[in-house]
Order: C-alpha cells, then structure tokens, then sequence
C-alpha cells in the first residue's frame, strides 16, 4: 500500500478540499482523515454507513482517593501543570485537562494516595463497505495527544493494505506533532500552497520538517491567481529546491458551492476542479515512479 499524503503548512489552503478531490478520481479503496483536531473530510466524503467507533486512550491522569489522603499538600507543591488543588470541602483534587499525567505527584504521595487511570482522550472511527476502507478520529478539546491519536488513525488501515493499492490521507495544518505523526511512513507529499505571505512562510516551514524524513515532496498552489507574484515565489523556491511543482488550481467560485453542498470539486463542472485533475495525474505519476 503506497500512502500519498496532503500537507498544507497551514489551515485554510484548500487542503481537504483536494485531498477529497485525489479519492473521488481515484475511487480510493483506502483513505484516512488525520485532521484529528478538526476532522471534516467526511463531510464532502459522504459515508452511507455507520461506522466502527473505539474509545482512544490517550496519556493517563491522576486520581487523588481522599479517604488515604492525609493532606500533607507535597502533591499540589511539585505539581509543575498546576493541577491540583483544593476544593470547597478541603479535599485535594486534580483537573484532569491540566493533568500531564507525569506521575510526579504518586512518586512524592507518602501515603500511595494518587494512582493514575487510563483516560478517553477522543474517539476512533472506522468507515468499511464493500468498495472503501476510510479512519478518522475525534481528539476531545484539550488534549495534548494528538499525534498518537493520528498515529491510531494510520494504524487503522493496516490491516487492510494489501487491498489498497494506493492511500490517500489528509494531514493536519501546521508542522507540530500531528503532522510528524502523519508524516511517517508515507511515500510522499503533496504540499497544497496557498499565494499568501504566511501561505509562503508555512510551506518553506513544512518542507524543513519533510525533508528530516527524506520523503518526496511535490508542491501546488491553490487559488493561484489570487497573488501571482507570491505564486511565482513559491514556483521559484520549488524549482531552487528540486522540487516538482505541479499544475496551479484557480479560485473559483463553483469550489465553495460544491463544498457548502458536501461535493468535490470533481463532482461538478468548474475550472478548479479540471484543474485538480492535472494535479492529480501529475501526481499519481510521481507516486509510481517511487
């Protein structure tokens, strides 16, 4: 199972929107979602049936069993989270959204009163019929584990990659832990561009991380004729550093009206989704080759 993975840099690129484009056209037997933050592939990806929903275990949290606690308060002094405190009734408790789960404070208990527990940090979904196998996953708000959970998501088609000739997943914006997470083990990149200061900034950010995993990298940008001269920066860099830059996607119109109807932009006739289509085939053929 070669694994084609979409990066942006940054949020609002157009990411998804293309990613969701790359499994339409290729009628993907396999794709994930490892936007686990804010997931929304499946809302241009519709899914007909219910799927296979677990409870994710992210990082443990502490549990302070009051009827052993003597109050000594070496708990709340070393927690370095601040998340123990006292409450109204004079017991010690912990926030479990501040809680790390380090352990500290059951290594400085006198009296073994703090175990830490296993806590559902989100959920994992899996969505099987007879054509398509599509992960994703939910991280509740607050959670620091969100490149596990990404990881989770990945692993989820394992089982299944003999039968999937080719992946198509959605990564997450930014450069931080979920995309590290996304990142490993793909076969290759597909930077989605967008002609903006930041936009340019994000990407040169993102290649830097890529390029510790030595994956291949190809580079479009999205709503190119919004600023053609960051466009041609962008095309420039990529050419500085051997990188393949593929066709550039129109702004158009159409491509918020398909999504607002829980379409691709393959799915109807506009001049950003004919454009996707070069994308796409320019892609798959750099995919082959590898």
């Amino acid at each position: 199972m070669k694994q084609l993975l979409i990066l942006s840099g940054k949020g609002g690129t157009g990411k998804t929107t293309v990613a969701g484009a790359f499994v339409r056209l290729l009628k993907a037997q396999g794709y994930a979602d490892c936007d686990v933050d804010a997931p929304n592939l499946h809302l241009i990806l519709k899914q007909k049936n219910k799927p296979q929903v677990n409870d994710y275990l992210g990082l443990a949290k502490a549990s302070i069993d009051a009827h052993k606690c003597i109050k000594c308060d070496s708990c709340r002094k070393h927690c370095r989270f601040d998340a123990i405190s006292i409450n109204q009734d004079g017991n010690y408790e912990v926030d479990i959204n501040a809680c790390e789960g380090c352990a500290v404070c059951t290594f400085v208990c006198p009296v073994n009163a703090i175990t830490l527990h296993s806590f559902v940090d989100g959920k994992l979904e899996l969505y099987k019929n007879q054509e398509s196998v599509f992960s994703t996953a939910q991280l509740k708000m607050g959670s620091g584990t969100s490149g596990l959970l990404v990881s989770e998501v990945k692993k989820q088609l394992a089982p299944y990659k003999n039968d999937i000739p080719i992946a198509i997943i959605d990564g997450s914006p930014g450069i931080g832990c979920p995309v590290i997470a996304s990142i490993s083990g793909v076969d290759m990149v597909l930077i989605v561009a967008e002609p903006s200061l930041s936009g340019l900034s994000d990407m040169k950010r993102i290649i830097t991380t890529d390029r510790k995993f030595q994956t291949p990298i190809a580079v479009c940008v999205n709503r190119f004729d919004t600023n053609i001269a960051i466009t041609k920066q962008i095309e420039q860099f990529a050419i500085e550093q051997e990188i393949p830059f593929l066709t550039q996607i129109p702004f158009d119109e159409k491509v918020i009206e398909a999504v607002n109807n829980g379409q691709t932009i393959v799915d109807v006739d506009c001049r950003a989704g004919k454009a996707v289509r070069v994308v796409f085939k320019e892609a798959m053929d750099l995919l082959n080759l590898l």
